[in-house]
C-alpha cells in the first residue's frame, strides 16, 4: 500500500514515497481493469469481488482516496474518486458499484461528523461502508446517552469487506409526532451481512446484501439527528473547518454523482464490447462485410459514441461545478445549486441508457447478449440501476419539484 506519513511516523529512515497523483490512480485502475473483466462471471456468482480483489484495491489506496490526511488517508478529493470509480465499471459494473458505494462514505463521514467521531469511526485508514437511505428500524436512548438500534436495512453496497455500515433509523416520536430519522455509523463488531444478494436481475456481484443490527451499541457523537440527503451544504459543516472546502459540498448532489459516473463506465464498458463485434464479426443480411465497414453498424456506433461522450463530458463539468461550489463557500452551494446538480445526474444515466437500451444492446446479434456475454451483463446492470430508490423514485418527482419550489420561492 502507498505510504504518506513521515519516515519517523512509519518507524524507519527510509523516505516517504511521494503521495500518488490523480493520474497514478487511474492508472493503478486501468492495469487492474483486464483482470476484472475477466473475473465477471465469477463475481457474479460469488455476488461480489474476491478477496484478492479487495486486496489489490488496498494496495493501490482506493480505500484511502476520500479518508481526510490527518486520518491516514490521501484526501485527493472526488475527481480522483469517481474517475477510478468509472475506470472500475467499465471494467466490470459490479465491482464499480461495490467499490464506490463501499468507499464513498468516507467524504460523508468526513463532511458531517465532529472531529472525536471521524478519529475514531477512521482510525484504521482504510474505510469501506455500505449505507442506505431509506430510513428503517427504531433507535432507543440509553442511560448513557448513547443509542441501541435495532433493524434490517437491505441494499447495502460494499458490506462484504466493509468496516462500518451507515444508515438511518427512526426515532419514535413523542405524543403521537412521526418518528424523526437518525443518521449513524455503527462498526463491523455490532451487525451482521445477510446472505439475501445475488439472485436479482443485475449488478449480481456489487456485495449489496443486508445488513442487521440486533441491539447494537452506537455512542451519540456517532449518531446525527438528519436524513443525509437533507444536509445543506449552506450549514455550518464540521468538514469544512477540519479538513477544507472540499469536506463541505452538498451530500445529495455527491450522491447522484457516484451513480452518474458509474452509469457512464457502463455504457463505456458495453461500447468496448461492441467495438469489439465490430473489428471481429460480419454483417448478418447481405452484402456480406464486416460490421466497421456497414453504413448502419457505423451509424449505430456514431449514436452510441456521441451519447456516451455527452455524458462523460456532461459528468466531468458537474465534478467540476461540485469543486468550484466547494471553493467558493457555503454561501454558493445553495440548495438550488445542489439539487441542479441532481438534476444534471439524471439526464447523465438517461444518456448512458439510451446509448446502451437503443443502440448497442439491440444491434449487437443475439449471440452477443446471451446470458453472460459482456453487452447483456451491462444492459441487466444498467436496468437494475435505474430500480435504485434515489435514481427511479426521488430524482424524477421530488428533486425536480424541489428545484422548481426552490426557484420560485414556493418551498
Amino acid at each position: 500500500m502507498t505510504v504518506t506519513g513521515s519516515p519517523t511516523e512509519r518507524g524507519g529512515d527510509t523516505p516517504a514515497a511521494p503521495a500518488p497523483t490523480h493520474r497514478d490512480m487511474v492508472a493503478r485502475a486501468e492495469a487492474l481493469a483486464p483482470r476484472l473483466v475477466e473475473a465477471q462471471a465469477d463475481t457474479e456468482r460469488r455476488t461480489h469481488y474476491s478477496r484478492e480483489t479487495h486486496e489489490a484495491f488496498a494496495d493501490a489506496g482506493f480505500y484511502r482516496i476520500l479518508v481526510p490526511r490527518r486520518f491516514g488517508g490521501l484526501e485527493m478529493g472526488v475527481r480522483t474518486f469517481l474517475e477510478v470509480s468509472r475506470t472500475l465499471a467499465r471494467a466490470c459494473p459490479s465491482t464499480g458499484w461495490m467499490y464506490c458505494l463501499g468507499a464513498t462514505h468516507a467524504l460523508a463521514v468526513g463532511t458531517l461528523f465532529g472531529e472525536r467521531a471521524q478519529a475514531e469511526i477512521l482510525a484504521a485508514g482504510d474505510f469501506v461502508c455500505p449505507a442506505t437511505i431509506v430510513p428503517g428500524g427504531e433507535a432507543r436512548r440509553l442511560p448513557d446517552g448513547g443509542w441501541e438500534i435495532e433493524g434490517t436495512w437491505r441494499y447495502c453496497s460494499g458490506s462484504p469487506y466493509a468496516t462500518h455500515f451507515m444508515g438511518h433509523a427512526l426515532v419514535p416520536g413523542e405524543d403521537g409526532a412521526p418518528p424523526s430519522p437518525l443518521l449513524f455509523v455503527a462498526p463491523r463488531d455490532q451487525w451482521e451481512r445477510l446472505d439475501d444478494w445475488g439472485g436479482q436481475l443485475g449488478l449480481r456481484g456489487s456485495g449489496s446484501h443486508g445488513v442487521a443490527l440486533r441491539a447494537a451499541r452506537v455512542p451519540d457523537h456517532w449518531t446525527l439527528p438528519v436524513h443525509m440527503s437533507e444536509v445543506s451544504a449552506a450549514d455550518d459543516l464540521p468538514g469544512r473547518k477540519l479538513h477544507g472546502p472540499h469536506y463541505g459540498g452538498g451530500p445529495l448532489s455527491f450522491m447522484n454523482l457516484e451513480i452518474a459516473a458509474l452509469s457512464v463506465g457502463m455504457a463505456q464498458g458495453a461500447l468496448d464490447a461492441y467495438e469489439e463485434l465490430m473489428r471481429s464479426r460480419v454483417t448478418l443480411l447481405p452484402p456480406i462485410v464486416g460490421r466497421g465497414e456497414d453504413p448502419d453498424y457505423q451509424s449505430w456506433y456514431g449514436e452510441a459514441v456521441g451519447l456516451i461522450d455527452t455524458a462523460g463530458a456532461a459528468i466531468s463539468d458537474a465534478v467540476r461545478q461540485w469543486e468550484d461550489l466547494c471553493e467558493e463557500g457555503p454561501e454558493a452551494f445553495t440548495r438550488e445549486q445542489d439539487l441542479r446538480l441532481a438534476t444534471m445526474c439524471r439526464q447523465i444515466i438517461l444518456l448512458s441508457w439510451r446509448a446502451v437500451e437503443g443502440y448497442l444492446f439491440p444491434t449487437a446479434g443475439s449471440s452477443a447478449v446471451r446470458d453472460g456475454e459482456r453487452i447483456e451483463r451491462v444492459w441487466r446492470d444498467l436496468s437494475t440501476l435505474h430500480g435504485h430508490t434515489g435514481i427511479s423514485v426521488f430524482l424524477p418527482t421530488r428533486a425536480m419539484r424541489d428545484l422548481a419550489r426552490v426557484r420560485f420561492g414556493a418551498a
